[in-house]
Parts: structure tokens; C-alpha cells; sequence
């Protein structure tokens, strides 16, 4: 286990590449394991040769990425604050916001999968699910959100949590392991112990049996360092401050709703294209599978960055942090680059890896080639978001994300279908996050000039008064 000491000295006084790569490294490795199992959920049910399989698990992707963000209520909104407290030194705040984190994502994950299980068929019904696709939808919501919604939402919560405190390799673990357990277990339910036509519940089966595994992982990793790190489970030690409540709600809420418009998104990509037809349906769902490699690692960067700016922030170390800001800005563009390159090249190869049926891999090859022109903007939309998230300023973060969706996908999505087609679905995301990243840099560039200014008026008034002594 990482050491108090080793902690703060990440924080602190670590070199800014040495520091942000400790952090970000194990969170992109995390991350890709992550998109490696959900592809792999999309592999093997491709091994069935049957599209509507392939479109019905597709179809709760957007629900279960809903589902997620609930994580991003507590565990981005209490660990952000975490390092902050940390950056104040204030440790027994940070353990009951820990703690409130906690047991509040349980009351609200469990209250989201009984809806789920309530209102199974018109959700499904609403999500595009057809006759041939509904009942591998059903079964793979059953799994994953009715029965696995707490483990899955608690795993994520419980990594941030431990992230925000420094250890990251730790949080990184857990996640990692969960998802190569969910990959050794899919081949094994789909194709061995159940029976066939039955490969969708397999899967959903072993994405719940391995979510549980992550989630017994963290509570052990949170135990043994209950001592050492500010980290607690303990309700008893009392509320965390109004302040601190509504500090977690405050960036915690405009994370949810932003994953959530980013779902609503998905969900409004798979509703169209179910207008051309269950194939176009199924090589969407592969391409908006496939195109993440490169937006989870830079979700990784982010997420290892955020507790390092957002510690640098509250502790007024501007310089520092201004520097991790930079340095992870520029991992992430290098990264988007190289992954248009490799995705234009590979595009066909891409697709084959999850489906032999020829038309599916004829459409995908055309849609990922273009989607994947959007990744560098994609990446610059979720960082400047982060960057906010770590500065405390939910509402700036809110603000983004809902322009960002709202205002520039959700209606560029509309528009192009009804110009172009089909086609004008998959240019969608290039066109709006174009606009997202001009508006993302102008906030952006105001605010960090707004922070250089207090901060210059300050060290005069200092300068001043030195002087006057």
C-alpha cells in the first residue's frame, strides 16, 4: 500500500510528469481494461454470427453508462472535494465526506435498478428495442442493472475515492481486475455452462459476478488503509459540513448529468439508426464500442489528473498546477492523433475482430472512419470539464456539458439525419464538438486569467505590506 508520506509527495513535490503519469498510468491501464471487457461482450456475441444479439446487448450500453454516472454524483463529486480538503489539510472532513459518498451512492444506485426492473418494457421499447432484439435486451439489462447495479456503481465510487487520496495504482488494481475476471468469464457462461441461444444472459452473468469480485476488492483496499489514508466507511464519525454536502452535490451533479446527456446521446444515435434497420444498428454499436479506445485513455489522463490539480488548487500551488494542466493536455492530444492514424488504417480489421457478417463490417468500416476524426476534440470537451471538476466549480462544468450536449450533439444529431441521412449521424460528433472545443477554451482562458489576476493583485498587497514593515 501507497504510504501517507508517498502520497503527499505526489501531490507535492514529485516532478509534474513524473507525478501525472504516476497517477494517470494505472487509471489508463484501468480504463482500457474496461473497454477491452465491454468489447469482448460484444466479440464473443459476435462469435454467434447473429446481429440482433449484438444490437440488443448495444441497446442498454446507454443504460448502463447512465447507471455509471450515479457514480459520478458521489465518487467524482466526494473525491474531488477530498483532495481539495486534503490541499487545506483538513483529513477528518474528508474521511466523513468519504463516508457520505459511500452509502449515498448505495440509496441511489439501488432506487435506479428497482425502476429499471419496474419499468423493464417500455424502457427497453424506448430505447429502439425491436422483435427480434428485445429479449437479449431484457436479459442483459437484468443482470447488469437490476441485479449488478450497486457492485458496479459502488466499484467506481470506491476507486475515485481512493484515487483522490493518491493511490492511484490501487484504484487502478480493482478495476483492472474486474474486468480480466469479466473476460475469462464470458467464454465460460456463453458457451460451456449455459445452453445455446442463451449467450447474451452469459454475459450479463459474468459482467455481474465480476463487478461483485471489484467491489469485495475496494472494500478490502479501504479497510486496510482506514488508519493510514483519509479514506473511512465509518457513518458514525458524523455528517461532513453543509459546506462539504454541498460541495459534493455542487460537482458531483453537473458530472451526472453531463454522463448523462452523453448516454442520452448514444441513446438518440441507436433510435436513429434503428430507422435504417437492425444491421445499421448492430455496426454502430460495434463503432461506438471501438472508438473509445482513445476517449477512455483519455479519460484516464483525467481522471489521474484531477486530484492532482485539484489538490495543487486548494493548496494555492498555481504554478504546479498550471504545469499538471499542460503536461496532461499534451499526453492526451499525442494519444488522439496516433489513434486517427491507426483507426483510418485499421477500420476494416476493427470491425472483422467482432463480426464475420460481411454487410455489418462494410457499414462500420465507414461510420468509425469517421467518427474517430472527432477524438482530439472529444478529448478536449471531457478535459476542460475535468479541469473545472478539480477547481471545485460545478457550475462552470454543468455549463459546459450542457452546451456540449444539449445545445451542440444532441441537436447537430437531429439536423444531419434529416440533411444527409444515416450518414449525417455518424458527422455529427465532429461537427458539434467543434463548436464545444471553441466554447470549452474561451471559458476556460477567462477564468484562469480571473485566478492569474487575484493572484498577482494578492502577492502585491503582500509586496506592499512587507514593505510598509
Amino acid at each position: 500500500m501507497m504510504s501517507k508520506v508517498d502520497s503527499k509527495e505526489i501531490f507535492e513535490t514529485l516532478p509534474v510528469p513524473k507525478a501525472v503519469k504516476a497517477m494517470a498510468l494505472p487509471t489508463i491501464f484501468s480504463q482500457i481494461i474496461v473497454l477491452i471487457y465491454n468489447m469482448a461482450d460484444t466479440f464473443y456475441l459476435g462469435r454467434t454470427n447473429n446481429p440482433y444479439m449484438v444490437a440488443g446487448a448495444s441497446l442498454i450500453l446507454p443504460v448502463f453508462n447512465i447507471c455509471l454516472s450515479l457514480a459520478g454524483l458521489t465518487g467524482v463529486g466526494g473525491g474531488a472535494l477530498i483532495s481539495r480538503l486534503l490541499g487545506e489539510g483538513k483529513e477528518n472532513e474528508a474521511k466523513k465526506v468519504s463516508a457520505f459518498s459511500f452509502y449515498l451512492s448505495i440509496a441511489i444506485t439501488a432506487i435506479f435498478s428497482l425502476v429499471m426492473f419496474a419499468f423493464m418494457k417500455p424502457i427497453l421499447e424506448l430505447l429502439g428495442a425491436s422483435e427480434n432484439t428485445f429479449h437479449y435486451a431484457r436479459q442483459y439489462a437484468f443482470c447488469v442493472i437490476v441485479l449488478g447495479g450497486i457492485p458496479t456503481v459502488l466499484s467506481n465510487v470506491m476507486s475515485n475515492l481512493i484515487r483522490s487520496v493518491g493511490m492511484s495504482k490501487e484504484a487502478g488494481l480493482g478495476i483492472t481486475m474486474g474486468g480480466i475476471i469479466n473476460i475469462a468469464l464470458d467464454p465460460l457462461f456463453m458457451f460451456v455452462l449455459l445452453p445455446k441461444g442463451s449467450e447474451v444472459l452469459g454475459v450479463g452473468i459474468a459482467t455481474l459476478i465480476s463487478n461483485c469480485i471489484a467491489c469485495s476488492y475496494f472494500l478490502c483496499v479501504i479497510f486496510r488503509i482506514k488508519k493510514q489514508a483519509a479514506i473511512s466507511l465509518n457513518i458514525t464519525q458524523g455528517l461532513p459540513d453543509r459546506r462539504s454536502i454541498g460541495s459534493i452535490f455542487n460537482v458531483g451533479i453537473p458530472s451526472a448529468i453531463t454522463t448523462l446527456l452523453f448516454d442520452i446521446d448514444y441513446v438518440i444515435i441507436d433510435k436513429l439508426m434503428t430507422l435504417y434497420g437492425d444491421i445499421q444498428l448492430a455496426a454502430i454499436g460495434i463503432v461506438l464500442k471501438a472508438e473509445r479506445l482513445p476517449l477512455n485513455v483519455g479519460i484516464g489522463i483525467c481522471q489521474g489528473m484531477m486530484p492532482l490539480v485539484a489538490y495543487n488548487y486548494s493548496a494555492k500551488n498555481h504554478g504546479r498546477m498550471y504545469d499538471i494542466i499542460r503536461f496532461s493536455m499534451k499526453m492526451g492530444l499525442i494519444v488522439s492523433v496516433i489513434s486517427i492514424a491507426l483507426y483510418e488504417v485499421f477500420a476494416g480489421g476493427i470491425m472483422r475482430i467482432f463480426i464475420p457478417d460481411a454487410q455489418t463490417i462494410l457499414l462500420g468500416t465507414g461510420f468509425l472512419r469517421i467518427r474517430c476524426l472527432a477524438t482530439p476534440l472529444m478529448f478536449m470537451s471531457f478535459f476542460t470539464v475535468y479541469v473545472f471538476q478539480g477547481f471545485g466549480k460545478g457550475n462552470k462544468s454543468l455549463f459546459l456539458g450542457v452546451m456540449r450536449w444539449a445545445v451542440f450533439n444532441i441537436p447537430m444529431l437531429f439536423l444531419l439525419n434529416r440533411i444527409i441521412g444515416m450518414y449525417g449521424i455518424v458527422w455529427s460528433q465532429v461537427c458539434a464538438d467543434i463548436l464545444t472545443v471553441l466554447l470549452s477554451f474561451y471559458v476556460y482562458s477567462r477564468y484562469v486569467n480571473t485566478v492569474l489576476n487575484q493572484e498577482q493583485d494578492i502577492n502585491k498587497y503582500k509586496l506592499e505590506e512587507k514593505e510598509y514593515e
